[in-house]
């Protein structure tokens, strides 16, 4: 039997993401074997992005980088961050990407304030049967009229993800590896992490 093709996630970053659930993000996927792209939506090609924090991270490639093949990646990923959040909702080309990766049944992940940009991407936000997602509390109410919102960690509706913030960023990133990986992986990913 050949060997599995790894898969492959893009997580979007830009000035103002949180840095928490971008980091922790990447880092557990990549634990799992998920080759995983940083990609900035930022005016410049050539600085860091600076998280809500102020932490610096160096994407792997910027939006617009044509040798970046957006169309072999299984999952797509937005991090919150009120200010990022906001940057990526405004732009067209990260919105027709996540409309376009949901509606080819590949896998769309928003945490915290990153659902935002699930509905600026317009993923069902109309439909006869509302999606189920979560978010951080403080967007809650830019959300709850068009999803049926879910006061939990972790939502998962198909193959949307959603999640609340900083503090369930594990879990979110876990869940990821369940649905990309196996359980298999993620349980042998989480166990070295002694997480609680």
């Amino acid at each position: 039997m050949a060997p599995r093709t790894p898969k492959k996630a893009i997580v979007f970053i830009a000035n103002g993401t949180e840095e928490m659930e971008a980091v922790i993000t990447i880092d557990v996927l990549r634990r799992a074997g998920i080759h995983v792209l940083v990609l900035a939506a930022v005016d410049t090609s050539t600085d860091p992005v600076v998280c809500s924090r102020g932490v610096k991270l160096v994407p792997d490639a910027y939006l617009g980088d044509d040798s970046v093949k957006i169309a072999t990646y299984d999952a797509v990923v937005v991090p919150g961050g009120a200010e990022g959040a906001t940057t990526l909702a405004e732009n067209p080309q990260v919105c027709s990407i996540l409309a376009d990766f949901y509606a080819q049944k590949k896998l769309v992940a928003a945490i915290c304030a990153g659902p935002l940009v699930v509905k600026a991407a317009g993923i069902q936000a109309k439909a006869a049967q509302p999606l189920r997602l979560t978010s951080h509390p403080l967007v809650k109410d830019k959300l709850d009229h068009d999803y049926l919102y879910k006061d939990e960690r972790v939502v998962v509706d198909g193959n949307l993800v959603t999640s609340r913030g900083p503090g369930t960023s594990f879990e979110f990133a876990l869940k990821l590896v369940s649905l990309l990986a196996g359980d298999e992986t993620m349980n042998d990913v989480a166990a070295p992490m002694m997480l609680a």
